[in-house]
């Protein structure tokens, strides 16, 4: 770690605290709000809980700050888990006997639409002296501050790194006391992470130091997470942002499974549908003849295929001449980059309170 550059954060944290002690008077109210609404539920208590339970339960997290419908998302995690099984994973993550590790492992393997910033949230809440928030913003502010090997992937956010992310949070909360700062738990430090840290990172200032391989992802446990799988996720995530009814893993077509599907309506005339084909290594070949057989649905719009800039051309190539000439492309970094963009666009917007909730997010 860069403790020169934390040192130089840290100063400015503190000399904004002394000329705005209201402002941090009142994140720290929020920060512990929020532990003793988390810190209130109990196991029995989580599995009492109704749909609309789920909803303020979710809703209030700032991981689910992207997303303006924040029931239509948690109704759709309740139908790909189901409620009950979705219970019992939430009331093992955060009352499980298992090291943090191994259960941060089984819910990410388990649970369809709980990734690594909701489970680290839920994990800082209910013991924010052990358990830190881990997302792409904790990554963006630790590489600021030259920490090693950090994840480029959601799949790469592993229990391993986990517990990695966990230690180097005790250690600025550790520099935070030796400056004389007395409110440091783990949560207290993604604040500072936030305040701080995050408007000084650059492109220019991040240094440029060793990040995890793309292959390297969740391997133990069994678990089969794979740069395919974050790219088709972010897409049907993009799809929902946009607005579109978005879909994985669905059959377009006799024989036709796709990765990805966004669908709208358009009055009573019909659906309008766009297919996506993830590629990240193995044949081209049945990419391209699922996208064939995609066609053949009439309300298929367009077919896109999803890979990188190499592979691409590949594809643009075996794709001529076989009535797939009108084949799209996207590039997959654009993918990230577009996922991160929206992400932060809808968070902004859904700050400003433009459509009420039954409670305030504030960070």
């Amino acid at each position: 770690m860069d403790i020169i550059k934390l040192n130089e954060a840290l100063d400015l944290f503190i000399q904004k605290k002394k000329q705005n002690p209201d402002h941090f008077n009142s994140d720290a109210k929020e920060r512990s709000d929020r532990i003793a609404y988390y810190q209130a539920f109990t196991a029995d208590k989580i599995r009492d809980m109704s749909p609309e339970n789920m909803y303020e339960y979710f809703g209030k997290l700032w991981s689910m700050l992207i997303w303006g419908n924040k029931e239509y998302v948690v109704d759709k995690i309740i139908e790909d888990n189901g409620l009950e099984t979705l219970k019992e994973s939430l009331i093992e993550l955060l009352y499980g006997t298992k090291p943090v590790e191994v259960r941060w492992t089984e819910i990410l393997s388990t649970i369809k639409g709980l990734g690594p910033a909701t489970i680290s949230e839920l994990l800082a809440y209910s013991n924010p002296n052990e358990n830190a928030i881990f997302n792409k913003r904790t990554v963006d502010c630790f590489t600021y501050l030259g920490i090693e090997k950090m994840p480029v992937y959601t799949y790469q956010y592993t229990g391993k790194k986990y517990l990695e992310v966990c230690s180097i949070t005790k250690e600025i909360s550790k520099t935070m006391q030796a400056k004389g700062l007395t409110d440091t738990n783990l949560l207290s430090v993604d604040y500072f992470l936030w305040d701080e840290v995050l408007p000084l990172i650059s492109k220019k200032q991040v240094p440029q130091i060793s990040i995890i391989p793309p292959e390297q992802g969740i391997s133990n446990g069994g678990v089969g997470q794979s740069l395919h799988n974050e790219i088709r996720d972010k897409i049907v995530e993009i799809g929902m942002m946009l607005g579109f009814e978005s879909e994985k893993e669905i059959l377009v077509s006799s024989g036709a499974k796709v990765d990805a599907v966004w669908e709208a309506s358009i009055g009573n005339m019909g659906k309008v549908i766009y297919v996506f084909e993830v590629q990240t290594k193995g044949s081209i070949d049945s990419l391209v003849l699922n996208l064939l057989k995609a066609k053949n649905n009439p309300a298929v719009q367009a077919v896109i295929a999803v890979s990188d800039e190499q592979q691409l051309e590949t594809i643009k190539r075996e794709s001529d001449g076989i009535s797939l000439s009108d084949l799209k492309v996207w590039d997959q970094q654009d993918v990230l980059e577009v996922y991160d963009a929206l992400s932060k666009a809808h968070a902004s917007i859904n700050k400003i309170g433009l459509v009420p909730d039954s409670f305030s997010q504030t960070k």
